[in-house]
């Protein structure tokens, strides 16, 4: 299992992503933007489409995850971290995402998603806001 910080960008992911990069002398290990996602999956404003969806920065065994929001009027800068986990199997993330939302609120149900593996998203009793994510295991 790992756990990393997950950022959310009002559009300015890319400048924000590479500007880590180069303070940590790290790599983008990859950038894919919302006009990637298979049509029809969830709806994308066309300013959003060149929009990073997902990116992964590394250094020194460490990662950051980050992306823009589709919907920047609703984003509060100071609360735009998220908790991300990668469970080893979807049965410890099913088991992680049930038991982080006893007495919070879901956003995305923990469900198949089209990268492969499992995801889910929720804001735990305290208010954290958590992802829980499982690897593509191809059977």
């Amino acid at each position: 299992m790992k756990l990393n910080p997950y950022l959310t960008f009002k559009g300015n992911c890319e400048e924000a992503i590479n500007f880590y990069k180069d303070v940590l002398d790290g790599e983008i290990a990859l950038m894919s933007r919302f006009e990637e996602a298979p049509p029809g999956e969830f709806p994308i404003p066309e300013f959003a489409k060149k929009l990073i969806m997902h990116c992964t920065l590394e250094f020194r065994g460490n990662s950051i995850l980050a992306s823009d929001t589709t919907e920047p009027d609703k984003l509060k800068i100071g609360s735009n971290t998220t908790l991300s986990i990668n469970a080893d199997d979807a049965d410890e993330g099913s088991a992680i995402f049930r038991s982080l939302q006893e007495g919070g609120h879901t956003i995305m149900p923990f469900q198949d998603v089209f990268w492969g593996g499992q995801f889910g998203m929720l804001v735990d009793k305290f208010g954290i806001q958590w992802m829980v994510s499982t690897n593509h295991n191809p059977s």
